[in-house]
């Protein structure tokens, strides 16, 4: 009987253990439990040591505080113009309320899911097709301010909603699909344009410097043409005058001489009559003649006269 009571207190212990360890709860980081006592709302644990106590307390709702991410599929919605298209969307959101995420509504994914898509017709059903394709940002601002006043007694925090893919009818996307083709063309069609333009332009700048440069090099050719011509008659005309002086030094040296061997005035205007001679060089037209020197020159014909006849 004494074993038999040992053996049973022992069970009982090790079943007061393991109720002991099974009320002790340790909350992690970003996790939070929600507790009810007899059905009824208890409280919210944070991080840490907790202990419930059994039977009548149990956790109702493990919670996760992290942002996560919803993927929806894509959604029909019509636009201002009667254009069907196909859009999903990815809403990012966070429970910010672990009591109000628990009881505020029976299924917060489903809930955020329809709201998102009755949002998105709102939104899309005012807009024409070109301006859903181009004005997403504004799309995703305007979703996001109108999930998170929605989504605000539910517990939940929408941070960011964006639309992650918008797909026209099969048509529209052939049509747009053309217009981007006539688009493209017409833009390479305005740069080969501008390129052909461009390199006229060059050509006739070109054109235009090799006909000034070839002006400037005939004008400096001209001007030096000119100026060796210039060059020449000066060196000539230098050559001439050294010549006539050469020759009026030469006479005057030979008048010099005769004098100084003492030649009387019949000889001296002999030799004067002969460079009036050299002086006429056969160019001149007219000569005048002193009558001094008329005179001698006929003494000297009869000079030579009576020489020759010796």
């Amino acid at each position: 009987m004494k074993i038999f009571g040992a053996v049973a207190l022992l069970i009982v212990i090790v079943i007061a253990l393991l109720i002991l360890i099974s009320n002790i709860k340790i909350v992690p980081q970003a996790r939070a439990l929600v507790i009810e006592r007899l059905g009824a709302y208890r409280a919210t644990w944070g991080v840490g040591l907790h202990f419930k106590m059994p039977i009548i307390e149990r956790v109702a709702r493990r919670v996760d505080l992290k942002e996560q991410v919803v993927d929806f599929p894509p959604q029909p919605v019509i636009t201002k113009d009667n254009v069907t298209m196909q859009i999903d969307t990815v809403v990012f959101y966070q429970i910010t309320d672990p009591k109000l995420f628990c009881y505020g509504v029976a299924n917060p994914i489903m809930a955020i899911e329809n709201l998102t898509a009755t949002t998105l017709r709102n939104i899309i059903g005012d807009l024409e097709l070109d301006q859903t394709l181009t004005s997403r940002e504004t799309i995703n601002t305007k979703m996001r301010a109108s999930l998170d006043v929605a989504t605000d007694p539910w517990g939940i925090k929408v941070n960011r909603v964006e639309l992650k893919n918008i797909i026209p009818p099969t048509a529209i996307r052939d049509a747009m699909e053309k217009q981007m083709k006539a688009e493209r063309e017409r833009r390479e069609a305005i740069l080969r344009a501008e390129g052909e333009k461009k390199s006229t332009v060059l050509v006739a700048e070109g054109e235009k410097e090799s006909v000034i440069l070839k002006a400037e090099a005939a004008k400096q050719a001209a001007i030096l043409q000119a100026e060796a011509e210039k060059e020449k008659r000066i060196k000539e005309a230098e050559g001439e005058a050294e010549a006539i002086l050469k020759v009026q030094q030469a006479n005057a040296d030979g008048i010099r001489f005769i004098r100084e061997a003492g030649a009387d005035e019949a000889v001296l205007r002999i030799k004067s009559l002969e460079a009036f001679e050299h002086a006429a060089d056969g160019k001149a037209t007219k000569i005048i003649i002193p009558s001094e020197i008329q005179g001698m020159a006929g003494l000297a014909k009869s000079v030579k006269e009576i020489m020759s006849d010796k």
